[in-house]
């Protein structure tokens, strides 16, 4: 009788990695800042309760284990608080190269005052 013989092989486990990205960490009574990104940004809640304001005055609460995409451009203008008691973890994909400005601070939308983040608008998230 002919025939090939199959030789069985295992397959290697791989062990998963996290996407590329990065995670940012705003603590209690934390704000972001006016700001905007160059890139769309997908964006995981890993723990604790983000509120964002959005260019058009709209505010979303985003809680642990949603996601939400941040479009890029000037044209959305947003910022993020903390309002909660625990740290809000986000995972932010893609990730840039190095040096690259995460975000571009900017002022506020027109028709929003500033005073919604006042107390906060030095914490703007670091550029790189």
């Amino acid at each position: 009788m002919g025939g090939q013989q199959a030789t069985v092989r295992q397959a290697r486990a791989r062990v998963p990695a996290a996407p590329a990205g990065r995670k940012i960490v705003i603590p209690p009574g934390g704000c972001t800042g006016w700001h905007y990104h160059r890139v769309r940004l997908d964006v995981v809640v890993l723990a604790g309760t983000l509120t964002r304001v959005l260019h058009d005055r709209t505010t979303v609460v985003h809680r642990a284990g949603t996601t939400f995409v941040e479009p890029e451009g000037i044209r959305h203008i947003h910022l993020g608080h903390n309002l909660g008691s625990e740290p809000v973890v986000l995972h932010l994909t893609p990730a840039l190269p190095a040096g690259t400005p995460f975000s571009i601070p900017t002022p506020p939308p027109h028709g929003v005052t500033p005073a919604v983040c006042r107390e906060h608008a030095s914490g703007l998230l670091p550029p790189g």
